[in-house]
């Protein structure tokens, strides 16, 4: 039996949203139990759950975490718990030609996670909307190489 995989995400047009359905879909289609949940109603008390997290989050205004996100990130800020437990991966999204808030949203969420103990697991995939390629392409090319590194987190002790 192997730990979920809970994807949280951050969103404010919805491309956040089609990149965390898109990486819902490949992750079920190699037997991995997946959900994903838009992060509006989210407190850090999620990460109470078993098995790793996916923070997928698009970048806002002046480099902020989306609106639908922030309840939680403000509420991983104030509560500060120790989450030493926790294995995750991060998907930012943000455009390049923001070059001071590039992918911030995201990145945001991964710097906060690492100061409250968490374990990043691979490197944060960082998403250019001014690339040419869509978000959700390259995500899925991610994808793989990050079930791989975290096969080993997603093993339920016997």
């Amino acid at each position: 039996m192997t730990k979920p995989v809970h994807i949280l995400v951050g969103t404010m047009t919805g491309t956040a949203q089609l990149v965390a359905d898109e990486l819902e879909a490949f992750l079920k289609g190699r037997g991995v139990a997946v959900d994903v949940e838009l992060m509006d109603d989210l407190r850090a008390e999620v990460f109470a759950q078993d098995g790793l997290f996916l923070i997928c989050s698009s970048t806002f205004g002046q480099g902020d975490v989306p609106d639908n996100a922030r309840a939680l990130y403000n509420d991983l800020k104030e509560k500060k718990p120790h989450l030493a437990h926790v294995r995750y991966g991060v998907v930012a999204l943000g455009d390049r030609t923001y070059s001071e808030t590039f992918c911030r949203g995201g990145l945001q969420f991964d710097n906060l996670l690492q100061s409250l103990g968490a374990k990043r697991i691979g490197e944060a995939l960082i998403c250019d909307a001014s690339s040419g390629n869509l978000a959700e392409d390259v995500a899925l090319d991610w994808i793989g190489g990050w079930l791989e590194a975290a096969a080993p987190h997603l093993k339920s002790a016997a």
